[in-house]
Formats: structure tokens, C-alpha cells, sequence
């Protein structure tokens, strides 16, 4: 991606209305039309559209960006959204598949582990999405106060994942 490309796409998004993205979406598709592969463009196509409410398409651009090698903090913000996207469809399976991938990935990414959870908790795995979440403060928040208490955080945090019957918590 040449950085004119780059400056393009901010340029795009600084100006986008979240509550209108129509606009948004027109100004993508040309910058699509001559970078069908770009994955980047595909990325920022997909959320344009994911922010719109259209998440059935959406998901198909982030699958797409993924499968042309989107790279760094993209790729990160783009399993966040790819996984959420999926759990909003109801194809909670997937979705708790793309945070596993993501967090292997990005195994230090707050965000990814915060929004596991949102799956976790909606594929019925409440304890493990609890659990996790104490873990992300044990691990993240470093006040004197919770630091006090990362043990019993941390053991909570076990228990709470142990009453979910599959164990099948996120990837960490």
C-alpha cells in the first residue's frame, strides 16, 4: 500500500459521520474498485459497512483482508471486529474461533480479550467469560489496590472457568 493510498483512507475516516456512514462507504468503493486485493482497503470497507449495520457484508471484507495478509495492529483491530461481527450474526462458534486466533496472535491485546468475552458470555460460557475478564485486570490493571488481590483474582478467575462445563475458555 503506497502511503498516498494510506493518507487516503485516514483522510476518509477522519471525516466519516458513525451515524451516517453512507457517505463513507461511497467514497470507499471507487479506492475498492482500483484495489479489489488491497487489504487494507478491504479492512476499512468491511468496518465501514460493519458501522453502517450491514454486517453480512461486512464479514465477507474481513474475511477477505485476512486472506490478502492484512499485517500489524490492523490485523489485530480486525479480528476484534471480524469476531464481534460474527457473534452479532449469531454464529457464536466462529466468533469464539477468530478470538482464539486473534488472541494467539495478539496474546497481550486488552481489547481482544475484553470482547472474547462478550462471546464467551453469549455462547453461554458465563464463568469463563467472567473469569477471563478478572484475568485482564489481573493482568493489565497494575493499581497497588488490585495488586493486593492478584491471587485471589487469579484463583477466582480459575474457579469461575472450572463451572463451565466444556472448558472450552478462551485461548490463553
Amino acid at each position: 500500500m503506497t502511503n498516498a493510498l494510506e493518507a487516503q483512507l485516514d483522510s476518509i475516516f477522519a471525516a466519516r459521520d458513525r451515524e451516517d456512514m453512507g457517505p463513507t462507504i461511497e467514497a470507499l468503493l471507487p479506492i475498492h474498485d482500483a484495489h479489489p486485493e488491497d487489504p487494507r482497503v478491504l479492512y476499512e470497507l468491511g468496518g465501514a459497512y460493519d458501522t453502517a449495520g450491514d454486517e453480512a457484508t461486512a464479514l465477507g471484507f474481513y474475511e477477505q483482508a485476512m486472506e490478502q495478509g492484512l499485517a500489524g495492529d490492523v490485523r489485530r483491530r480486525c479480528f476484534l471486529q471480524w469476531g464481534s461481527t460474527l457473534r452479532n450474526l449469531g454464529q457464536l462458534d466462529e466468533s469464539r474461533q477468530v478470538f482464539a486466533r486473534g488472541r494467539t496472535e495478539f496474546p497481550d491485546s486488552v481489547a481482544l480479550g475484553a470482547f472474547e468475552a462478550l462471546t464467551l458470555h453469549a455462547a453461554g460460557q458465563v464463568g469463563t467469560a467472567l473469569g477471563s475478564l478478572l484475568e485482564l485486570l489481573a493482568d493489565h490493571v497494575g493499581t497497588p489496590e488490585l495488586e493486593r488481590y492478584d491471587a485471589a483474582l487469579r484463583g477466582n478467575a480459575r474457579y469461575l472457568r472450572s463451572l463451565d462445563a466444556d472448558g472450552a475458555g478462551p485461548s490463553r
